[in-house]
Parts: structure tokens; sequence; C-alpha cells
């Protein structure tokens, strides 16, 4: 059995799970004061970047930490909140969609101010331009290695 601590491969893992647990732990406040979870943050992000601020209940699991059945609860506490509905899809009976509502809009524009300077203070206004541009391709990579759904049903996956 291979016993070696110092393996390189167990820094970059470390180094991950602390930098996003970091982050997450400087955000989770902001979080907080605008009455949102991450996941609920996350779901807002994913279907205002979407074309027509909406994705089916299948895409956003996909591109979120959710399962289906977790997507399901989240959408149906949000909807409750006002923040989401759910459409119909027209020409498959079995899905819906999951659409931003005026209310959800509002909430994200509300949020994004003081999300933003966040993320400016403790990732991207860390790096130089070069390794923000290097660590997003990282990013990408490895996130199409391990969450090939991840970009279903956004503009991404459509370029």
């Amino acid at each position: 059995m291979n016993t070696d601590l110092n393996d390189p491969r167990l820094t970059a893992i470390g180094l991950l799970a602390e930098a996003y647990t970091g982050l997450m732990n400087r955000l989770a406040t902001q979080f907080d004061e605008h009455r949102l979870s991450p996941v609920e943050f996350e779901v807002l992000m994913r279907l205002a970047r979407s074309p027509g601020n909406q994705l089916r209940m299948t895409d956003l699991a996909g591109q979120t930490t959710l399962s289906t059945s977790g997507v399901t609860r989240v959408v149906d506490r949000m909807e409750r909140g006002g923040l989401v509905r759910r459409e119909a899809c027209a020409t498959d009976r079995r899905s819906s969609y999951a659409v931003i509502t005026e209310a959800g809009l509002e909430r994200l524009d509300a949020v994004l101010p003081g999300h933003l300077e966040l993320v400016q203070q403790w990732y991207v206004g860390l790096l130089t331009p070069e390794q923000l541009d290097q660590t997003l391709g990282s990013l990408r990579t490895i996130r199409d290695a391990v969450n090939p759904c991840a970009v279903a049903g956004s503009e991404e996956a459509a370029a």
C-alpha cells in the first residue's frame, strides 16, 4: 500500500476542498442576510443565466449539486417563496421547467453586488489575470470530465 502522505494528488484535492470550504464560509453570512441558502442562490443564478430564464428540472439537477429529488424539494421551497415557478413542457409531459420569477430576479439583484465584492476580495482579486484565465480553464476541464451534464440546457451547451 502506498503510504506517501506527501503525494501531490492528495495536496491537490485537499487544497481544492479547503479553498471551496473557505470561500463558502466567507459567502454564507451574505446569503443569510438575503434569506437565501447557497443552493437557492445557485438555482437563481443558473436560471437567470439560462435562455428564457428557465431550465428543465433535470438540467437544473445536472447543473447544481443536487439530485433530481433534491432539486424538486428546493424548487418547491423556492416556489412557495415566490422566487421561481414551474411550467409544464409543451413537448414532453414528463418534463417541467423551473423559471425564475420577477421576485427571484429582484432578490438576485439585491444579492449580487455584495456577492461580487466578496468574490473579488476572496477569489478573483487574489489572482493575476493570467492566473484567473488558467484557473477558469482548468476548472472547466475538470468540471467537464466529472460532471458532463453541468451545462445542460445552458447557452454554454448551445455554443
